[in-house]
C-alpha cells in the first residue's frame, strides 16, 4: 500500500484541455479505501480522460490530482504498478495467443496471482491456446479483466468494463468486483449505464460493501466546437512503465512470452 490514511484518489477542481476544447471542467472527485465508487456519465462527458490523466498518461491543465498518495504526473510508474487498468477500448498483440498476453501483461507488472488467475481462466471460460486475432470483443475484454483481477493491485480502475461481455459474464464480473473489494481493494467502475453502476454500488442493508457514486458534466467547448485531438503536449512523457499503448490503440512489438 502506497498510503495508509485518506482518500485513494482525490481530485480537486480538474480541468483538462485539448486545444480549445475542454473536456473536463473544474471535476471534483473522492474514493475512499475499500469500496466500489461508481463513475457515470453519457458518452462524450470526460469520464475516459478524467482516467487517463488519474493513470498519468494525460496532463492535466488545471487542478490537483493524488491517486495512492502520490502525484501521477509526476510519479507515474509507481501509481501504475499499484493500479489495474482495464480501458474501454484496447488493441492487443494479434499474433500472440490469450496465455501469451496474460503471460506480458503479468510480466511488465512484475507481480500477479498465478493460481488466481487459472482460476480466472477457467471461471470466464476463456480458451487461452486460440490467437488474440481469433478473439472476439468479449474475449478480449475477458484477458484484459483477468489480467486486472489477478494482479496484485491496491486498485481497479475500470472503464466500460462489461462491454462485449453476455449476460452471464457480466454475473461472474460483479462477483469479481465483490470478491476483489473483500480483499481490500478499491474499485473504480466507469460506465455510462446506470443499471451497471447499481448493481454494484446500490446501498442495501445486507451489504457490507460500501459505495458511492459521481457523475461526469458533459464537457464544454471553450472557443471550438469541436475536440482536438491529443498533443504531444498532452501526454505525460515520463509514463514511462504505463503501459501507453492502452491509450494509443496500438500494441508494441510483440513481447517475448514469459517463463
Amino acid at each position: 500500500m502506497l498510503v495508509a490514511d485518506g482518500p485513494v484518489i482525490k481530485v480537486c477542481g480538474l480541468v483538462k484541455e485539448f486545444a480549445r476544447f475542454r473536456a473536463v471542467d473544474g471535476f471534483d472527485l473522492r474514493v475512499q479505501r475499500g469500496e466500489v465508487h461508481g463513475f457515470l456519465g453519457p458518452n462524450g462527458a470526460g469520464r475516459s480522460t478524467t482516467l487517463r490523466v488519474l493513470l498519468g498518461l494525460y496532463r492535466r491543465s488545471a487542478g490537483t490530482v493524488s491517486v495512492l498518495g502520490l502525484d501521477p504526473a509526476t510519479h507515474p510508474a509507481a501509481v501504475t504498478r499499484q493500479v489495474s487498468y482495464v480501458p474501454g477500448e484496447v488493441a492487443l498483440w494479434p499474433s500472440l495467443s490469450g496465455q501469451e498476453v496474460l503471460d506480458a501483461l503479468a510480466g511488465i507488472r512484475g507481480a500477479y496471482e498465478p493460481a488466481r488467475e487459472k482460476r480466472l481462466v477457467a471461471d470466464f471460460a476463456l480458451d487461452t491456446r486460440r490467437k488474440i486475432r481469433t478473439y472476439s470483443k468479449g474475449n478480449r475484454q475477458k484477458v484484459l479483466l483477468i489480467a486486472a483481477f489477478a494482479a496484485h493491485t491496491d486498485l481497479l480502475v475500470l472503464d466500460e468494463p462489461t462491454s462485449g461481455l453476455d449476460p452471464l459474464m457480466e454475473e461472474l464480473f460483479q462477483r469479481c468486483v465483490r470478491d476483489a473489494v473483500a480483499d481490500g481493494r478499491t474499485v473504480l467502475l466507469s460506465s455510462h449505464l446506470l443499471d451497471e453502476v447499481e448493481r454494484l454500488c446500490g446501498q442495501s442493508p445486507s451489504s457490507r460493501t460500501a459505495s458511492s457514486c459521481s457523475r461526469a458534466k458533459s464537457p464544454r467547448c471553450v472557443t471550438s466546437p469541436r475536440p482536438a485531438s491529443p498533443r504531444p503536449s498532452d501526454l505525460n512523457a515520463s509514463a514511462g512503465s504505463a503501459l501507453p499503448w492502452l491509450l494509443s490503440g496500438s500494441p508494441p512489438a510483440s513481447p517475448t512470452r514469459a517463463g
